[in-house]
């Protein structure tokens, strides 16, 4: 076998968990091969070259071999083997993240639930706002 779908390849190659997902990957266009936008029955060939996005990490690879099955990591590791400068641009974009995360990334859960509001402005509860009165119509501080 000297020829392999590209969705199949990526798949054994373990770039993506399921062949589902390569797909999906190839579609959004985050898949290149020899620097074409290709479709998920593109097949590919040793010394095919690879472009590929997985989160924010862009890379490039280069065919070496193709297998239909998905083995262990060190097996699908001699398939294919990553160029210099993708190696250097990855060590490049890990050191950027690391002492200058991205804000959005920082934002967990979306918006603020109605308790996270009052924790971020400082009103623990309605005690805190109102003091040690009960009600706001009386004010204990005033002489009638």
């Amino acid at each position: 076998m000297d020829r392999l779908r590209i969705d199949k390849w990526l798949w054994a190659a373990r770039f993506y968990k399921t062949r589902s997902l390569a797909c999906d990957e190839i579609d959004k266009g985050r898949v290149q091969v020899n620097g074409q936008a290709v479709k998920p029955a593109r097949e590919v060939k040793a010394g095919d070259l690879i472009g590929l996005r997985q989160g924010v990490v862009q890379r490039t690879v280069q065919v070496l071999g193709v297998s239909a099955t998905r083995g262990p990591a060190p097996v699908a590791r001699l398939l294919y083997e990553e160029t210099p400068e993708s190696v250097q641009a990855g060590l490049k974009a890990a050191e950027q993240r690391r002492y200058a995360s991205e804000p959005a990334h920082a934002i967990a859960h979306g918006r603020p639930t109605k308790r996270d509001r009052r924790a971020l402005s400082g009103v623990a509860g309605h005690a805190d706002q109102w003091g040690d009165r009960w009600s706001a119509s009386v004010d204990p501080d005033t002489d009638r």
